[in-house]
C-alpha cells in the first residue's frame, strides 16, 4: 500500500501522544485533587482548608522555582532546606535577639542567601566539583550553623508586621461584604483573563512564526476548564479571609520565572546549557557564569522561603527546613523535569509542588502516618522519573 493510502491519524490524537507528560502532569492533579475531596468527605477543597494549603506550601512552590533552574542546566541542589532553616534562624537572631527592623533584617537575609548559593556555585561552575557533592556538604555546614545560631533552642516571637509576610492577608477595599471578600474574587477573576488572554497572543505568534500549536478546539476547551478552575479557586479563597499575601508573592514569582525561562535570551541559554554543554560553549554562550547565577537565585529564594516559614511558625526551630529539599526535588520531577537536564518547564514544576502538597494535606486529613506518607511519595517520585526515563528513550 502506497503511504498516499495510508489513513492518516487525526491531528489531536498525534498532539496529545507528543505531549503526553504535560497534560498528565494536570489530568493527574486533578484526579488526586478530587480522590482527596471525596475520600475526605469534601474536606480537601473547603475554604479554610485551602487556604492552610496555600500557606503550607507556598516556600515548596518558590523553592522549586530556583530548584527547576538548577535541574534544568544539569545539577542539583541538596542544601536548599538547610539554607532555608539556616536564613530563618539568622532572621530570628536579627529581629527577636538585636532588635533590628524587620524590613532591613529581611534585605540582609536575601543578601545572605545570594552569597551562600554564590559560594556553592563558584565551586559547581568554575571548580567543576560535582555539584551533589558540593551541595550535600552544604546541607551539613547550614544545618550545623543554624544549631549553633539558636543554642538548640526556639528563637520567638516574631513582630506582627514580619508574620504578615506568610499569615497576613490583602486588603479588602469592600470590608463590610459578608461572608466574601470581593477584592479577592475579582483579582482572581482578572488573573484568570490575564491568563487565557496570554495563550491566545502565545498562540497567535506561534502560528504567525509557522509552529505547530495544538488543535483549536482542544486549546479552546483547555482554557475554558483553566479560567472555570481559576476563578472557582479564588471564589473558595474569597469566601475565608480573601487572598494570602504569600499567595500574591507566590504568583508574581510564578509569572516571572515564566517570562525569564520563554521570554528572554538568558532563558534559552540556560536550557542550551542543559541539554548540550560542550554545544552551548562553542556556540559563545558563558556557561560557567550561567551555572553560576542559577545557584545564586537558587541561594535567594531559598531564603525567601526561610523567611516565609519562620514568619508562618511565628518562631525560627533548629529543625526548621528538614526534608524540604526532598519535597522541591521531587516536585521538579514529578512536574516533568528531566534528570539528564534541558527539559523543563515553571508550570511543570509548579504542578509538580502542588501535587505534593495536595497528597500531603489530604493523608494528613485522613490520618495516614508520617512512615507511609514518606512511602507513597518516594513512589510517585520514582514514577515519574521512570516515565522521564521511558520518554528519553522513545525520543
Amino acid at each position: 500500500m502506497s503511504e498516499a493510502a495510508l489513513p492518516e491519524k487525526p491531528r489531536h490524537t498525534g498532539f496529545l501522544k507528543n505531549n503526553l507528560r504535560e497534560y498528565g502532569m494536570m489530568i493527574s492533579l486533578f484526579a488526586i485533587m478530587i480522590f482527596f475531596e471525596v475520600v475526605t468527605g469534601g474536606t480537601l477543597l473547603r475554604p479554610l482548608n485551602l487556604t492552610n494549603l496555600v500557606l503550607q506550601n507556598s516556600y515548596i512552590v518558590i523553592m522549586a522555582l530556583g530548584m527547576l533552574l538548577v535541574i534544568v542546566t544539569g545539577h542539583i541542589d541538596l542544601s536548599v532546606g538547610s539554607v532555608a532553616g539556616f536564613v530563618g534562624a539568622v532572621a530570628a537572631v536579627l529581629i527577636v535577639k538585636f532588635g533590628l527592623d524587620w524590613i532591613t533584617a529581611t534585605l540582609l537575609c536575601l543578601l545572605l542567601g545570594a552569597a551562600i548559593g554564590a559560594a556553592q556555585g563558584y565551586w559547581v561552575a568554575y571548580f567543576k566539583i560535582p555539584s551533589f557533592i558540593v551541595t550535600l556538604a552544604g546541607m551539613l555546614v547550614f544545618k550545623g550553623l543554624a544549631l549553633a545560631i539558636l543554642a538548640g533552642q526556639s528563637v520567638g516571637p516574631f513582630p506582627p508586621a514580619f508574620q504578615k509576610l506568610s499569615s497576613g492577608f490583602i486588603p479588602e477595599l469592600v470590608p463590610d461584604a459578608g461572608t466574601l471578600y470581593p477584592t479577592s474574587l475579582a483579582i482572581g477573576a482578572l488573573l484568570a483573563l490575564a491568563l487565557v488572554w496570554q495563550n491566545f497572543r502565545s498562540r497567535a505568534r506561534q502560528e504567525s512564526h509557522g509552529i505547530e500549536t495544538e488543535p483549536y478546539g482542544f486549546f479552546l476547551l483547555k482554557n475554558v476548564v483553566f479560567f472555570a478552575v481559576i476563578v472557582y479557586f479564588a471564589y473558595l479563597i474569597a469566601s475565608h479571609r480573601g487572598l494570602p499575601n504569600v499567595l500574591v508573592i507566590m504568583t508574581a514569582l510564578v509569572a516571572l520565572y515564566g517570562f525569564m525561562t520563554t521570554r528572554t535570551v538568558i532563558g534559552r541559554q540556560i536550557y542550551a546549557v542543559g541539554g548540550n554543554e560542550k554545544a552551548a560553549k562553542l556556540s559563545g554562550i558563558k556557561t560557567e557564569r550561567l551555572t553560576f547565577l542559577t545557584f545564586v537565585n537558587m541561594g535567594v529564594l531559598a531564603a525567601l522561603a526561610g523567611l516565609i516559614f519562620a514568619a508562618r511558625l511565628n518562631t525560627a526551630t533548629p529543625k526548621a527546613g528538614l526534608g524540604f529539599e526532598l519535597d522541591v526535588i521531587a516536585a521538579c520531577f514529578i512536574g516533568g523535569a528531566s534528570a539528564y537536564g534541558g527539559v523543563g518547564r515553571v508550570g511543570g514544576a509548579v504542578i509538580g509542588a502542588l501535587i505534593m502538597g495536595v497528597m500531603n494535606n489530604g493523608m494528613s486529613i485522613l490520618g495516614i502516618g508520617i512512615d507511609y506518607q514518606q512511602v507513597i511519595k518516594g513512589l510517585v517520585l520514582l514514577g515519574a522519573v521512570c516515565l522521564d526515563v521511558y520518554n528519553q528513550k522513545r525520543g
